[in-house]
């Protein structure tokens, strides 16, 4: 390495995080425009009710997806520690309990939603016209979880080792791949939502293909043996530990926006499509939060493993200042420009005006989320993730739910005062992570000292 050379571990930091950090945004953004072509290509060849089954089972399958790339956070921390450490072996070991941990998740989702598709329908409230082709769509995307989570497992890894390209090269291959064969199948074929299913899940395994292929001429930093996969218990443990209680959170959040649509469902068909296309739009607008929440995790991980946790801490704050930067400007979008991003969606004025009246409300979240994320991303990095676990469970079931319910049903209520309640328990958030950083703080300064 050049002299003055900067990295993950040494050297100036704003230039490799965000080296880092920008190719994680196009993954992140690859991601969203994946999850929305089944849908797209479905709408222009297939029926309504194609249209129907392929947009209830994809928020499905995203939620399972939300869930694996939550716990391969375990992945991610164990394997940067690893790596910061020096510590080639107990990186070998973490593969090994990645590949067993995974699989039996895959294994045992995989075996719910073939056993409880038809349930999920009815649990839904899926209209009759619809359920079958919702039912088959889940059933074919839950027969190829093991690619999705092989995807998102490798994915992880790559992070934890300070690799953010190869994840965005493994999701393009996906997205590419997944766009023919829905023109194929759904276009040519008229194949509809089994179409859409079966070109989906051939596309996540040609990523997965793909990344081994790379995994195989390229190498790992390590070499991973045949006992490292006999003796994967311990690491294992540690990936689950560390990885579920973000899993979980994110579950957590899923549940609770389809508890918040149900609250909104109520006010009229206006607000529900409102509502509806506001959160379509929050994975754009909070893009670069959400990627340095990413990218932070790898960072700190693999520092905290060097013994380095002031830099870890300063990777934050560089973090916090850029991702707010980005925050100001998507705050202006949403206040001031509400209505041309609903018109992006929809022709409909009322629509249009309703999504701007509740993006005005939301807005403030996006001067909060830099901060929160920022603090998420370290709290993961340093294997706290238990916290993590609470806090998003504090947001969305003790303030965001109850606040949305409570000012719904407020006198005169419309959707700009509903909206409020997404900053406000964003607020609670940041509160919890504030206190909870400065107790970690002083601990690890105590320790230093010592």
């Amino acid at each position: 390495m050049p002299t003055g050379e900067s990295t993950i571990l040494k050297g100036k930091i704003f230039e490799p995080l965000l080296k880092f950090t920008l190719p994680l945004m196009l993954t992140v953004l690859i991601q969203a425009m994946y999850g929305a072509v089944d849908l797209v290509i479905v709408g222009k060849f297939g029926g309504t009710a194609s249209v129907a089954a392929v947009s209830n089972g994809s928020q499905i399958m995203q939620n399972v997806s939300d869930f694996i790339t939550g716990l391969s956070m375990g992945v991610t921390v164990l394997i940067g520690h690893c790596i910061g450490a020096k510590d080639k072996e107990g990186a070998a070991r973490a593969v090994g309990g990645m590949v067993w941990v995974f699989a039996i998740v895959a294994l045992v989702i995989t075996a719910l939603f073939e056993i409880f598709a038809d349930d999920m329908a009815v649990w839904m409230h899926i209209p009759d016209e619809a359920r079958d082709a919702m039912v088959t769509y889940i059933r074919v995307c839950s027969g190829g979880i093991v690619f999705s989570t092989a995807f998102n497992v490798i994915s992880g890894l790559f992070r934890g080792l300070g690799n953010s390209r190869s994840p965005l090269l493994f999701i393009t291959v996906a997205c590419v791949t997944n766009i023919f064969g829905d023109l194929l199948l759904v276009g040519v074929f008229k194949m509809d939502a089994l179409g859409a299913a079966i070109a989906t899940v051939f596309a996540q395994a040609a990523s997965v293909v793909f990344s081994l292929w790379k995994i195989k001429k390229d190498g790992l930093p390590f070499t991973v043996r045949r006992e490292h996969f006999l003796k994967w218990r311990k690491a294992g443990k540690q990936i689950w530990r560390i990885g579920s209680p973000v899993a979980f959170q994110d579950l957590l959040v899923s549940i609770s926006f389809f508890i918040i649509m149900a609250i909104l469902n109520n006010i009229g068909l206006v607000a529900s499509a409102s509502v509806g296309i506001a959160e379509k739009l929050y994975i754009f607008l909070a893009l670069v939060p959400i990627s340095f929440m990413f990218a932070l995790s790898a960072f700190v991980a693999q520092n905290m493993g060097a013994g380095q946790p002031k830099r870890a801490m300063q990777g934050m704050g560089v973090a916090m200042r850029v991702a707010f930067a980005f925050g100001v400007v998507m705050f202006a979008v949403t206040v001031f420009a509400g209505n041309w991003l609903a018109g992006l969606f929809t022709d409909d004025p009322a629509v249009i005006a309703s999504t701007h009246d509740y993006l005005r409300g939301v807005g403030g979240e996006y001067l909060i989320l830099p901060f929160v994320f920022c603090f998420l991303g370290y709290f993961n990095g340093i294997g706290h993730t238990k916290f993590v676990f609470i806090e998003g469970l504090v947001s969305s079931f003790g303030a965001r739910i109850p606040l949305c319910w409570a000012f719904s049903h407020m006198a005169d209520t419309n959707l700009f005062k509903i909206g409020l309640s997404v900053p406000a328990s964003s607020a609670i958030s940041l509160l919890m992570c504030v206190i909870y950083y400065f107790w970690v703080r002083k601990r690890t300064l105590t320790k230093l000292a010592q």
